[in-house]
């Protein structure tokens, strides 16, 4: 018979085996060891995970709570992709344990531009995932002049992206805002990529929830423009919520949304859970 402490450690193995309830693939971390107590404990309520976006001043700070609760926490690296140390980072972020890259926004050429290949090169030899910003994105000083343009972080750059480096798994967060039907195109013919629905996108749409049948319109259809896949198409999307300035009550909006959309648009039981939590438990238990 086995004794009660071996019997114990199985169930604590069990339990950081078990696939969540919930993975939130883009939760913005505030630099606070507050937030992140506040955090860990909402996750609990919920059986939760959460990818956690980590600045480099952060990384010392987080990676003991990715040590200490890997059943909660994810750890993914902000990095710039125009910054001359990005390698350097990506591979320090990479020896700490994180799982991924992001969000990377702002960049100073497309991101499918060639003088980027060496960041995503290093993402898919250590096995990292992809988090880009894609679409509008905030003017945080409207009085202070900046080199950030909407059209280098489109979610068609992401096309050439994926396609170079099929190896990677890749997040375009935002769905494209605007450009959702850009957005859903791109991910049809590429299965190494996703998007979530975070940010303004289901709040604008929230009286028109039926749309996004409309661009995610290839399910069950045969037909040799259509990449063959027993998956549904809205299973390129995985849940995220934005999350940040430590607003966590974001969460739990974003699930609600979530939960609308996929009602309104009659999406399967067994989508929606992949959605809220099975593509990115499959991604991240990836070998």
């Amino acid at each position: 018979m086995k004794s009660r402490s071996v019997i114990l450690s199985l169930a604590v193995s069990a339990a950081l085996l078990a696939q969540p309830k919930i993975i939130d693939s883009h939760v913005h971390h505030n630099g606070e060891t507050a937030f992140l107590d506040k955090l860990i404990a909402r996750l609990e309520a919920l059986d939760g995970m959460a990818c956690l976006l980590t600045a480099p001043k952060d990384l010392e700070q987080v990676k003991g709570y990715l040590k200490r609760h890997p059943n909660r926490l994810v750890g993914y690296g902000e990095i710039s992709l125009d910054d001359p140390q990005a390698l350097a980072l990506v591979d320090r972020f990479h020896a700490a344990g994180f799982r991924g890259l992001g969000e990377l926004l702002r960049p100073l050429k497309r991101y499918d531009d060639r003088s980027y290949w060496p960041i995503y090169e290093r993402a898919e030899k250590l096995g990292l995932i992809l988090l880009f910003h894609t679409g509008i994105v905030a003017r945080i000083d409207v009085n202070k002049p900046e080199d950030v343009s909407f059209d280098r972080m489109r979610a068609s750059t992401l096309d050439g992206v994926a396609r170079r480096f099929p190896k990677v798994t890749i997040q375009g967060a935002h769905l494209g805002n605007p450009e959702y039907d850009v957005a859903a195109e791109v991910v049809r013919w590429n299965p190494n990529l996703h998007f979530d629905l975070s940010g303004s996108t289901l709040i604008k749409k929230s009286e028109d929830y039926t749309f996004f049948k409309s661009i995610f319109w290839w399910s069950s259809v045969v037909s040799p423009h259509t990449p063959k896949s027993d998956t549904h198409a809205f299973e390129t999307v995985v849940f995220g919520s934005d999350v940040f300035r430590g607003e966590l009550e974001e969460l739990d909006r974003s699930i609600e949304r979530y939960t609308r959309m996929m009602e309104a648009c009659g999406v399967p039981e067994a989508a929606r859970r992949n959605i809220m939590s099975g593509t990115m438990w499959k991604i991240l238990n990836r070998k």
